[in-house]
């Protein structure tokens, strides 16, 4: 059996990236080979807890700027976020996967409410746990509650499962000249204003000195890759 470089993971995987070429909704084209690799990576003894986006549905703010209150667009996005978590969630089980849903607001008929000590233990079992609703408050981005939760659960990295392959200079779509780092400090990622992360959510990672991986969720494999330590995308720490 592989032996992984790390116990423990915290995958942040992109709504948008869930929706595949669709750019709404969920592609099961898509989610299945995820969950393929996660399995594959639970199989070899890796810990991984998981917070999803919900850009495929609803994108809070950027969805609602301007034509609704802010508030309530967040919450809205929040539920999104459920919605993805347990299509996650049944896809994982369909694969004989272990699986438990929290969410940071209550809806116990679907899913347990988020509980550190809980979560701890699932994983610790062996149990995937994906977090849903973000941090359960609007303004925060569910970066940052892959921030948080990757602090609170104690995990060795953060996997950024993104529709782009890596941080880059510029924007590769707009510029075909954009340089892709290979690594990069928090600091670094501050100063040149790198959309990797909204700056709360690279802040916390950077105080809690929590390696950040972002890299293209286009090819599932790289999450298996990424925990084997293989180098993937772009590297972002402390340094």
């Amino acid at each position: 059996m592989d032996t992984p470089k790390y116990k423990r993971v915290l995958i942040k995987i992109s709504g948008e990236a869930l929706a595949g070429d669709n750019k709404f909704g969920l592609n099961f084209d898509v989610i299945g080979p995820v969950c393929d690799v996660v399995k594959k990576c639970v199989d070899i003894g890796t810990e991984v807890g998981i917070v999803v986006g919900g850009g495929n549905f609803w994108r809070g703010v950027k969805d609602g700027g301007g034509k609704m209150e802010r508030t309530r667009a967040d919450y809205m996005g929040m539920l999104a976020t459920t919605i993805n978590s347990l299509a996650l969630q049944d896809a994982l089980e369909q694969r004989g996967v272990d699986v438990r849903v929290q969410t940071a607001i209550e809806m116990r008929q679907i899913a347990e409410p988020y509980i550190r000590n809980k979560a701890t233990r699932h994983l610790e079992k062996g149990r995937v746990v994906i977090f849903g609703c973000g941090i359960g408050n609007p303004y925060f981005s569910t970066d940052t509650a892959a921030a948080l939760r990757a602090a609170e659960i104690n995990a060795e990295i953060i996997l950024l499962a993104k529709n782009i392959d890596g941080v880059y200079d510029s924007d590769p779509a707009k510029n075909p000249n954009a340089k892709k780092y290979d690594k990069l400090s928090y600091m670094e990622v501050l100063e040149k204003k790198l959309a990797v992360m909204d700056t709360t959510a690279t802040t916390l990672s950077m105080d809690n000195n929590i390696p950040l991986l972002v890299f293209a969720l286009k090819e599932p494999e790289n999450i298996y890759r990424a925990v084997m330590g293989e180098q993937v995308g772009t590297m972002v720490s402390n340094q």
